[in-house]
């Protein structure tokens, strides 16, 4: 797995967070995993973490609210709205605070690459501007958290495409 500015448009390199990993999956699968609330409960979020989701409608103009439940016991609470759904190519969703409370919002784009047997997912997360990416880095550990769940998200895609029930949708 790799995240880094170098992938990213020369013109949003110092507002943008690009995450690559490579999974042994077909990309229906792993497209489904980032988008079925059942199977979202498994990965999503930074180690020690946990997901509620409250409720999910995965279209263009529909929304996944959701709360992130830290290890130390806090919740933060998260609205999704996607912009665009296009199976099982790509995803673009505006991420931000449930209630509009956090200053920051950002797009997320993620594309699902299927090359040689495995999928390649790219996850953009792009900011308005360069300090609206160093808050949410800072205050959140965003980077750190992204490659936290995309380590979970490999760890789980594995065991469900090695047909392991009980990382199925429980």
């Amino acid at each position: 797995m790799a995240a880094s500015n170098a992938n990213a448009d020369p013109g949003t390199a110092d507002r943008e967070l690009v995450f690559t990993r490579a999974f042994s999956a077909p990309r229906e699968l792993v497209f489904e995993v980032w988008t079925d609330p059942a199977h979202l409960a498994h990965w999503w979020g930074p180690d020690g973490f946990t997901l509620t989701t409250r409720d999910m409608d995965v279209r263009p103009g529909g929304a996944w609210r959701f709360i992130m439940h830290g290890p130390d016991g806090t919740d933060y609470g998260n609205r999704v709205v996607f912009i665009e759904v296009a199976p099982p190519e790509r995803l673009i969703y505006k991420h931000e605070g449930e209630d509009g409370d956090e200053p920051v919002s950002f797009e997320v784009t993620v594309t699902f690459e299927e090359s040689a047997g495995q999928t390649h997912l790219t996850m953009r997360m792009l900011f308005a501007s360069k300090a609206e990416l160093e808050h949410v880095v800072k205050t959140y550990g965003a980077e750190e958290g992204a490659h936290q769940m995309m380590g979970r998200l490999g760890a789980y895609v594995e065991a469900v495409a090695g047909g392991d029930r009980r990382a199925r949708r429980n």
